[in-house]
């Protein structure tokens, strides 16, 4: 994605605040436009909650015992 006649002072301000952050500027654009459109980390893990509420717990093994499973066969 590019965005272009992005305002210099709106550049400068995503600068100023990845310098403080220790983050990229690439990174504080991410994040301004996340939560722009309301997808922030935390709204994200409640709409995923929501989602295990409605659907309920899928049959079969969790996903952890497959990863487990798939782990100890590679290390012998």
């Amino acid at each position: 994605m590019v965005i272009r006649n992005i305002d210099p002072a709106v550049i400068e301000a995503l600068r100023r605040r990845a310098s403080d952050a220790g983050t990229s500027t690439e990174e504080q654009a991410r994040r301004a436009l996340t939560y722009a459109v309301g997808l922030d980390r935390e709204a994200a893990i409640r709409r995923l909650d929501q989602v295990r509420r409605r659907i309920g717990r899928l049959p079969g093994p969790p996903v952890v015992e497959d990863l487990r499973r798939d782990r100890d066969r590679d290390d012998k």
